[in-house]
């Protein structure tokens, strides 16, 4: 019985990792990130590159993160992934605040004339008051 338990425990969570990474990936692509890397540094030839890096790259960090694997290298190799890890988070993030510049036509479109920012506020509020409660409780770990 706690074989099947697991089993099932298992296929949940792999179905819902699937689904996360799914739309990770997915975000990525409709905000259009890799080819805009790709057109700003003259190398558009090479985005199925791109893709299948950022592919490997987030299989490999999941199975470091999951099975422990030993990073070698040390504190050099932790550098150098968090400058990667940095340098993409940035990237990721401009794409983002080019997509949405399109919240002053939406709120024209809706017409909210006033307290658009609140409603932008309030959403940064609750994802910081939502994450400091759970690391807070210790979910995290």
């Amino acid at each position: 019985m706690m074989f099947i338990k697991q089993l099932i425990l298992a296929a949940v969570g792999l179905a819902a990792g699937g689904i996360i990474s799914a739309g990770v990936f997915a975000f990525i692509t409709i905000i259009g990130l890799v080819p805009r890397l790709a057109a700003r540094t003259k190398t558009a030839k090479h985005v199925r590159l791109y893709e299948d890096i950022i592919v490997l790259g987030a299989t490999a960090g999941n199975l470091t993160f999951f099975y422990h694997f030993p990073i070698f290298g040390g504190a050099v190799m932790g550098v150098v992934f968090g400058l990667f890890s940095g340098i993409f988070v940035g990237c990721l993030i401009m794409s983002l605040a080019e997509t949405l510049d399109t919240v002053p036509t939406i709120s024209r479109r809706i017409k909210l004339a006033v307290g658009l920012q609140y409603i932008i506020l309030s959403i940064g509020l609750g994802k910081c008051v939502g994450s400091l409660l759970y690391f807070w409780y210790g979910m995290a770990g």
